[in-house]
């Protein structure tokens, strides 16, 4: 048994690696929210990869009436190392234009092993679990998994705290956005009783970049993602 369990890690090892070889050097995403069935803001996401390197920047803003009523753009960064279990952030943060209360950032510790979350003035210091993501980081952290298995789980800072998710993985249909048509892996937390479900869709031929995303909270209320337009460059 000890030695088939250390086979299936070094099968494991070796899947990340060739994923981590295979992953774009650059990545420009434009993705359209919807709530009700109503356009109600965009996001504009870059990733670029230097070595071992990479940053991620994510600019959301409010389109059309609901930008008067929300002006200020969320600007999310992420950047960090990139071995052979893929993206390891170093550094993450969110900014709210107009709402700096709301500003947060977290500075990730590998040596250490520890997390610290920073809001306005205070740090709070907790454990880092191993494959830590912050919530720019996971949606590519996909290009690196194999995704062979029925069940993904892994830690995810959310806002003051981290948040465990666990993923059913299941094949999925071919899906239609305004960037394409997608053939897909679908992802569903709901299986693990999650308050909030988050259902991805990964585009398969494409280094599973999310192409569709729904988030569905406690009250049944809906915010949906979808790929307008993809660039990849090597």
């Amino acid at each position: 048994m000890k030695h088939l369990l250390g086979f299936v890690l070094w099968l494991m090892l070796c899947a990340a690696g060739a994923a981590c070889a295979d992953a774009p050097g650059g990545i420009r995403a434009t993705y359209d929210i919807y709530k009700a069935g109503i356009r109600i803001g965009q996001i504009e996401e870059v990733y670029r990869r230097e070595k071992d390197r990479y940053t991620l920047i994510s600019t959301t803003g409010a389109t059309g009436l609901f930008s008067l009523f929300r002006p200020g753009k969320i600007i999310v960064r992420s950047s960090g190392l990139i071995d052979d279990h893929g993206l390891k952030p170093q550094i993450s943060s969110a900014e709210h234009e107009g709402e700096a209360q709301d500003n947060r950032s977290a500075e990730l510790d590998w040596n250490a092993k520890k997390l610290t979350l920073i809001h306005q003035a205070q740090r709070t210091v907790v454990a880092l679990p191993e494959g830590t993501q912050d919530r720019l980081s996971a949606m590519y952290q996909f290009m690196f998994l194999p995704l062979q298995s029925p069940m993904l789980s892994f830690q995810m800072i959310n806002g003051g705290y981290l948040l465990n998710f666990d993923f059913a993985i299941s094949p999925g249909p071919l899906l239609k956005t305004p960037a394409g048509e997608f053939a897909t892996m679908y992802l569903d937390n709901r299986a693990q009783g999650a308050k909030e479900r988050t259902e991805l869709w990964l585009a398969t031929q494409y280094h599973n970049l999310p192409c569709k995303m729904i988030v569905t909270d406690a009250g049944g209320g809906k915010i949906t993602q979808i790929l307008r337009k993809l660039d990849i460059s090597p």
